[in-house]
This record gives structure tokens, sequence and C-alpha cells, in this order.
């Protein structure tokens, strides 16, 4: 078989078998550290913070891209999201500060700077949700009358944070030693396997669940059939969402250099349906945070409660429409501050380039942003809503844990990650004049085909 012969060529290839190797211990030590609780926590304050974070969709999402450390109470509880915030933030400032402009155009050295300020970052956020966590870890004991109530005292909350920021800055090293010395984005495999962790057990529940005579089954196997199709019936057209690009036509002009002829040559700038990524489905789920803080104020009023309990619900009908409108709105404010079709065609009028019908330089700018307009309303659309499908598969009785691979940030990553570390992988196979990992053709990564 074609599979059995690929995985043959990839052990064959030394180099390429050692960074798997490595990904695969660095992985396994992650996930061993996940089971690593916090000293002086309980089993019974465990199960409270387990309770309560499965009762809470919001929780949910922490937990899962935690890896289910946050359920734990594990000395990895925050996970990576830290310094995932710390650096949507430097790319921000990187944005409207002159300063960070300038270290981003500095090539490696500037990109060092701009790594070890977010490092500063993380540890600054670290430091202000590792209290937060163990506030809340502490109210939740309480509430549920766990035997072993736990009394924090000010030196409690200062060694506790500062274990649990060592655990993130743990995981930031070995996302880094990933991506040095293994296969991909460390960082973003780091979440990737913490999301697949999930997976098994949530397939596993949905499955007993759906068997003849267990508690709510309605359907029986027959619906748990058709919505493993329809997953991955969503899958696919996530793929289709992170490959989607719109090529434009750059033609060279020809020149004379010395006795050679240079130039002359067509490329394509692969303009992707969705440039943002899944940062605009991060941005909404930072934003709804913002109503609820304030709602919070008038909780004893029979407004603040609604407002409490619509924008808590990540099923109902306001929380949706309203994430949904962010969404939209954010993919249009990030791709706009990411893709610069003004630099694109200054950048395209430098190297003597030019569209095929269209003039260099204004009027390339204005063909380039109108095209980004263009394909941007339905990629935004259509993000909005994977964004949302959970909501929709919890309509029709899918359980909360699984209902969750069905869209949302989690699935967006994973199809990214895996597609980007199999195209890593195709590159070493293709390197040793091995055939790729498909039979009719390369795996299209994020990059494939730019002209810069």
């Amino acid at each position: 078989m074609r599979f059995i012969e690929t995985l043959k060529n990839i052990w064959t290839i030394e180099e390429l078998r050692k960074r798997l190797l490595i990904t695969c211990l660095l992985v396994l030590i992650y996930r061993l550290g996940c089971y690593v609780v916090l000293p002086g926590v309980s089993p019974a304050a465990i199960d409270a913070i387990s309770e309560f974070t499965n009762r809470t969709g919001m929780m949910q999402l922490l937990d899962m891209f935690a890896g289910g450390a946050f359920s734990q109470a594990s000395v990895f509880a925050l996970g990576i999201m830290p310094y995932i915030t710390a650096s949507i933030v430097i790319q921000l400032l990187g944005m409207v500060l002159p300063s960070f402009q300038k270290m981003q155009r500095e090539g490696e050295s500037g990109r060092q700077k701009l790594n070890q300020y977010t490092r500063y970052l993380t540890v600054l956020i670290l430091f202000l949700q590792a209290p937060a966590y163990l506030a809340n870890l502490q109210y939740q004991v309480t509430q549920a009358g766990a035997a072993a109530s736990m009394e924090f005292t000010f030196w409690t909350y200062l060694y506790l944070t500062i274990i649990l920021a060592a655990g993130s800055m743990f995981i930031m090293w070995l996302g880094e030693r990933i991506t040095d010395r293994g296969i991909g984005n460390g960082i973003s495999f780091i979440i990737l396997v913490g999301i697949i962790a999930r997976l098994p057990g949530a397939f596993f529940y949905e499955f007993t669940s759906r068997l003849p005579g267990a508690t709510g089954s309605e359907g029986g196997l027959v619906m748990f059939i058709v919505e493993v199709v329809l997953l991955l019936a969503v899958t696919v057209g996530a793929v289709a969402l992170v490959q989607g690009t719109r090529k434009v036509p750059v033609q060279y002009a020809k020149r004379v250099v010395g006795n050679r002829q240079v130039g002359g040559v067509r490329r394509y700038i692969p303009l992707k349906v969705n440039a943002a990524g899944v940062m605009p489905i991060i941005f909404a789920q930072a934003i709804m945070f913002i109503p609820v803080t304030l709602a919070g104020f008038g909780r004893n009023s029979e407004m603040g409660q609604g407002v409490v309990s619509a924008l808590t619900d990540i099923n109902g009908f306001w929380y949706n429409l309203i994430f949904f409108f962010l969404i939209v709105v954010f993919t249009y404010f990030y791709t706009a501050i990411t893709i610069r079709p003004k630099d694109m065609a200054e950048q395209m009028k430098r190297e003597n380039g030019f569209i095929p019908g269209i003039k260099p330089g204004a009027k390339t700018a204005e063909y380039l942003d109108n095209i980004m307009d263009r394909i941007t309303l339905p990629g935004s659309i259509f993000l909005g809503i994977v964004a949302i499908l959970p909501a929709f598969a919890r309509f029709f009785g899918i359980s909360q844990n699984f209902a969750q691979f069905f869209g949302g940030t989690s699935l967006l990553i994973m199809v990214g990650v895996v597609l980007d570390t199999l195209q890593q992988i195709e590159s070493h196979l293709m390197m040793h004049h091995y055939d790729g990992l498909m039979k009719d053709g390369k795996i299209k990564g994020r990059t494939t085909g730019s002209a810069y």
C-alpha cells in the first residue's frame, strides 16, 4: 500500500526521523505535565473545579486549549494562552507604533527583540492571570462544599503563582524546542495536542450516549453515524476555507544584466480568502467577556441578570448573533491591517513587476484592494458560520464536548496546523527525491506559490 510505503520513506530519512521522535518526546513531556497537580490541592478541589468547568461554556473552551490541565488544577493550568495573548498585543503594537514597526523591518535581530518583549509581556500576564485562577479555584471549592476546603494565605498565592507562571513558561520553551528541532510550529502544535487530547473522550461519550438504553438516547447509532459524516463534511469545508486563494498574475519585465537576460517570468500573488486566520474568532471571544463584566455591576437587577444570562450562554441565540457579527467585523479589520495593497504595489513596482492590464502604482493598489474586498466578504461570513456551528450542533442534541469539534477555533486550528505539519513532512520527502504524501499533487500550504 502507498501509505505504508510513505511511512517507510519517512523512517528512512534520518533527519526527518529524528525530528519526529523529538517532537513525540516533547509532546509526551507536555502531556505528563498536564496531570501534575498543584501542591496543596486536594482531589475534592479538583472535582469542584472540573464540575465548574464542565458547567460553563467559556471555561470549557479554555480547558480545551489547555489540554484538560485547567480543570485538573495542574501546574500547566494556564497553558500557552498567555503567550498567545502577548503575541497578539505585540503584533498589534507593531501596526501602530513606529518603534515596533522599525524592529519588524530589521530582520532577524528585530525579530529576536520582539520575541524578548513577548516573553516579558507573557510573564506580566501570567502574574495577573495566576492569582485570578487561584481565587476562582478557592471560590469554586467553597461553593461546592468540598470536604477538604482550602485556605490560601498571601504566601500560598505567591508560590502557587510562581509555579503556574513557571509551568506556562516551560510550555513556551517546549514549543520553541519543537520549532527548532522538531516538526511544525511548536506553539501551534502544543495547542493542537491539547485539542486532540479531548477528542477521544468526547467521541467515546457521544458513542455511548447513542447506544440503545442510554439516558437521553435519541436516534441510536444511525444518528451517531450521521454526526460523524457531518463532522467530516465540516472539516472538508474548513480545509477549503484555510486553503482558498485568489491568484493574481504578476508579470516581470525583462532586463539585461551583464550578458544574461533576467525577468520576463509570470508569478502569482495568492490572496487568501481567509487571510485573518483564527484571529477574528479569538478577538471576538475576548470582546464577549467585556459585556459580561460590565453587566456584573447590575447583577442584582432583573435586566442585569438577563444580560449576563444571554451573553454567557454559548448556545443561545443572542450570544451567537453578536459573536457572528463581531467575527465579520474583525475579519475585515484584521485583514485590512495585515494585507496592505499599497505596500504590495510599491514592492512590485521596485521589482519591475506589474499586473497585466493594470497600471503600476496607485492603480495596482486600488485593484488589489478591490479584490480583497470581494473575497473577504464571503470569507468572513463562512468563518462566522464555522465559529457558531457548535451551537447548531447542540441544538440537534449533540453533547457539548463533541459539539465543540464541529467548528470554532478548535477546528480551524486543527486543520491549519495539520496542513502545515504535513507540508513540512512532504518537503523533506521531496527534497530526498521521494514521492509526496499525496498521489495526485502536493499539499497546498499557507504560502505555497507566493510571489513574495
